[in-house]
């Protein structure tokens, strides 16, 4: 075929390539059926030749499915979900499943537009974060009839599968860990909650352990948007040009928090002496700060690799039992930045 002759390849360009039936062909790229390995061997260097990709769409008019999985996450910016992703391909790469990313923003509209497109190739399953989501994402989730993980989160009644943390929890143990050290004079910082379900439940459970003890969260700074390392900052000299007493910064994230910890090192505050900090996620990328922030991990990877592993088991022939229902649990980090009584 000429380099101008711009029509997508098909199998019949394949088996005249390497001269076997067409039906061959089918068998060797869908690894059906006895084929010889000199036969084999023929077919997938005329195919590499050509630079042929199967069509699937055409398979799936039989099949009904294609052997992608969605995976839908809120953001791409935020360190965390790169990590799932490496997790969930860590498992899927040892197979015949593909992931394909959709990003919804945190945007419950635009998580209904993305799950339609992408349940409109019909994948073999999905991978979602949260279990929140409108009417409309519960019910094509719902009728997709196909497996589908809500990562992230274990506070809520999944769809189906379920593999994550208890934000809730998790907020509740950082909190336990600094009255424990005695911080009672407390600033919390972090993303807009209505948006991010999350951090909302951790805040929930880290304002109920405190307030267990007599604490309330004296103040209070929410962003959106723009470098979070560079808000970290913003937000923590507001705070304490307001509030100057606070003894205790809880940040929604790590990367808020790294941003407090640059500031509050640069004016020569004590840390954790003046005032104590921690974040969360556990994110390696910030081993090279002056100091260790203290933060608890999310169990990124480890929630990805798990939910990965619950859609190979299910759509394997034959299905695997497994676990649909996955907690984690999450460790606190002290590092460097709570002051150990």
């Amino acid at each position: 075929m000429s380099k101008k002759d711009k029509r997508p390849l098909t199998l019949r360009d394949v088996s005249e390539a390497s001269g076997v039936s067409e039906m061959t062909v089918s068998r060797v790229l869908r690894q059906r059926g006895d084929v010889s390995e000199a036969t084999r061997a023929k077919v997938l260097e005329a195919a590499s030749e050509l630079g042929y990709v199967p069509n699937r769409i055409a398979g799936a008019l039989a099949s009904s499915r294609v052997n992608l999985i969605a995976v839908i996450i809120p953001s791409l910016s935020n360190l965390v979900f790169p990590e799932v992703l490496s997790g969930i391909n860590d498992v899927l790469d040892e197979t015949d499943l593909q992931p394909v990313v959709g990003v919804t923003g945190y945007q419950p509209e635009r998580e209904e537009r993305v799950l339609y497109e992408m349940l409109s190739w019909r994948p073999s399953g999905v991978i979602i974060a949260g279990v929140e989501h409108s009417d409309a994402s519960r019910n094509m989730l719902t009728a997709a009839g196909i497996p589908v993980v809500e990562i992230m989160d274990s506070d809520g009644k999944p769809i189906d599968a379920m593999v994550g943390i208890s934000q809730r929890r998790a907020g509740r143990k950082m909190a336990e860990a600094i009255l424990r050290f005695g911080y009672r004079h407390v600033g919390f910082m972090g993303t807009q909650l209505a948006l991010d379900h999350r951090a909302r439940k951790r805040f929930e459970g880290f304002t109920q352990a405190l307030a267990r003890e007599g604490v309330e969260i004296e103040d209070r700074e929410f962003y959106s948007g723009g470098s979070a390392l560079a808000k970290g900052r913003e937000m923590t000299q507001l705070m304490l040009e307001r509030s100057p007493e606070l003894d205790f910064l809880y940040y929604s994230n790590d990367m808020i928090g790294a941003g407090g910890l640059l500031y509050l090192l640069e004016q020569g505050i004590d840390v954790p002496g003046q005032i104590g900090l921690a974040g969360f996620n556990g994110l390696d990328l910030l081993e090279g700060l002056p100091r260790r922030l203290a933060t608890m991990d999310s169990c990124r990877r480890e929630i990805g690799q798990t939910a990965a592993r619950i859609i190979a088991a299910r759509l394997a022939d034959p299905p695997q039992e497994v676990e649909n229902h996955v907690t984690l649990e999450p460790v606190v980090t002290y590092g460097d930045t709570l002051k150990r009584r």
